[in-house]
């Protein structure tokens, strides 16, 4: 028996003072590696539950999920866990604590050419390593583009075959047995192939995941193609082996099966959980996505009932959202930026992250609603609002403020956006950079009295971190949560305090915990 993938560990929510945990393991023969916990581990034995099988990369894969449980103190605890004679060490938060969060996007290279052109393609994994292994992450957010599938048309000869067809006659032709197969073989090999990379493989064994996808996840810009695109048959299958594969590895569910952070009410991904002080909510921003929504007013329902429940934070309620939007929600107009992009080489890569953007003129109704809902949750729950995003290969920090009367105070009605992308990815070019900093416009009209901006880097005199970057989200004893962007490159973060809504300035020294 030899282990293809993993383990890769899932966090699966907390209650009371009890921790829940899955690892996913890929093993080629249909025998389940020995699993064990070692230490810090609540009592009850640890069985694998086979999820998938199937033939991937022309040999078999047998999946499996393990799950369990570590119990919390009235301290943080490390839980040790063995598979097949590996051990790995989880660091577990004291109950009712809050989280640190490393958060990434955009694991992947959209291609061959970017690939080659890196240097130390998973150079910012071994960063969040050396970090971890200073101050232990808790959670590991990933914010979409866990994986590439971009290499497909050129892999699969019955892709290229009809991606050379005239659109007219390709959204006719159905899928034959032949391509089907080799779609659905393409996608359950790729991330074996992709995460069993050792930097990759090593923090996904380490720190508990919560992972949304985005259009790599699928396929580059997947959603805002012509409905006539959209609804081929070609196209459906591509979207059908990308779910399948997506509810597989990233959220270690066999058919059938839901998410236990999963939304009640909604067909889709979408998921949220409480831990601590913190809740945590992610958008699935795919699976419905056109040219015309985002996602179906079913979906929103399910987001919004999920707010509304939420207790205020003073009757036990979380102090800090973290909303996972994987597309940005404030970033330059890129109507204006798609008008010039012919004047840039290399200008494609771009336009495909761009063309689905919230503030392209279909998504702007939606978007409004979900600023609207957010400071009224915001306002209502003394909850601070935050929106993690990537996706557009810079990081970047946005902010949403209210002016309107009646806000409990100025404070209490702003929304930070806090956006790190990509982990592996590289940023887009120089001169789309400069065009990106000197040109656009950072800062939008929302509605009556409400605006959003690209404000400054803090510490910097620019809006975008041009260099590959994952973020570090560290609480203090004060309630307030230190993000830390690090950039390949930089030898120190650029960083960003996040205070809890309602917070009063003391004058007492603010002291950044580690990472």
């Amino acid at each position: 028996m030899t282990i293809k993938l993993g383990p890769v560990l899932n966090f699966r929510g907390c209650s009371g003072d009890v921790w829940r945990l899955s690892a996913l393991v890929a093993s080629d023969d249909g025998q389940a590696p020995a699993f064990s916990l070692s230490a810090g581990g609540a009592p009850g034995a640890v069985t694998a539950k086979q999820i998938g099988a199937f033939k991937a990369a022309r040999a078999d894969l047998t999946l499996w999920r393990y799950d369990f449980l570590v119990k919390q103190g009235a301290r943080p605890v490390t839980a040790r866990y063995s598979l097949d004679g590996d051990s790995w060490d989880i660091a577990v938060p004291a109950a009712g604590a809050a989280p640190a969060i490393a958060y990434g996007s955009c694991n992947g290279f959209s291609s061959l050419k970017l690939l080659k052109n890196t240097d130390v393609p998973n150079a910012l994994w071994e960063d969040v390593a050396a970090k971890h292994a200073i101050s232990p992450f808790h959670l590991l957010l990933l914010g979409g583009d866990q994986l590439y599938s971009d290499s497909m048309w050129e892999e699969l000869e019955g892709l290229q075959k009809w991606a050379a067809l005239p659109t007219e006659q390709g959204v006719k032709q159905p899928v034959s047995d032949t391509l089907q197969r080799q779609i659905a073989d393409f996608f359950r090999g790729l991330y074996p192939k992709r995460w069993s990379q050792a930097a990759v493989a090593n923090m996904l064994a380490t720190i508990p995941s919560l992972m949304m996808w985005d259009d790599h996840d699928i396929m580059d810009g997947w959603g805002s193609y012509d409905a006539k695109l959209q609804e081929c048959a070609v196209y459906k299958a591509i979207f059908a082996s990308a779910r399948e594969t997506f509810s597989l590895y990233q959220q270690q569910v066999a058919p059938g099966e839901a998410h236990p952070l999963k939304l009640p009410a909604q067909a889709h991904f979408s998921f949220g959980c409480r831990v601590g002080a913190v809740a945590i909510l992610a958008l699935d921003m795919r699976s419905e996505r056109t040219q015309s929504q985002v996602m179906s007013t079913e979906s929103w329902k399910a987001v919004y009932d999920w707010l509304d429940a939420l207790p205020a934070a003073g009757k036990q309620g979380p102090q800090h959202l973290f909303l996972m939007s994987s597309i940005p929600v404030v970033y330059p107009d890129f109507s204006l930026l798609e008008n010039a992009l012919g004047m840039f080489p290399g200008r494609q890569e771009l336009e495909d992250d761009l063309k689905d953007h919230w503030n392209s003129v279909p998504h702007r109704q939606e978007r409004l609603r979900l600023i609207h809902r957010l400071l009224d949750f915001s306002a209502r729950n003394q909850c601070r609002v935050t929106l993690l995003s990537g996706d557009v290969h810079v990081g970047a920090v946005g902010v949403i403020q209210s002016a309107r009367a009646g806000a409990e105070s100025a404070r209490n009605a702003v929304i930070n956006q806090l956006t790190s992308s990509g982990i592996v990815h590289p940023a887009p070019p120089g001169m789309v950079l400069f065009f990106l900093e000197h040109t656009t416009g950072k800062s939008m009209n929302d509605d009556r009295d409400i605006s959003s901006a690209i404000v400054e880097i803090p510490g910097t005199r620019h809006h975008f971190i041009g260099a590959r970057n994952w973020l570090a989200l560290a609480p203090d004893a004060e309630g307030r949560y230190w993000a830390n962007w690090h950039a390949e490159s930089e030898k120190y973060p650029f960083t960003k305090v996040i205070h809890p809504a309602g917070f009063a300035m003391t004058g007492a020294k603010l002291k950044q915990p580690e990472n």
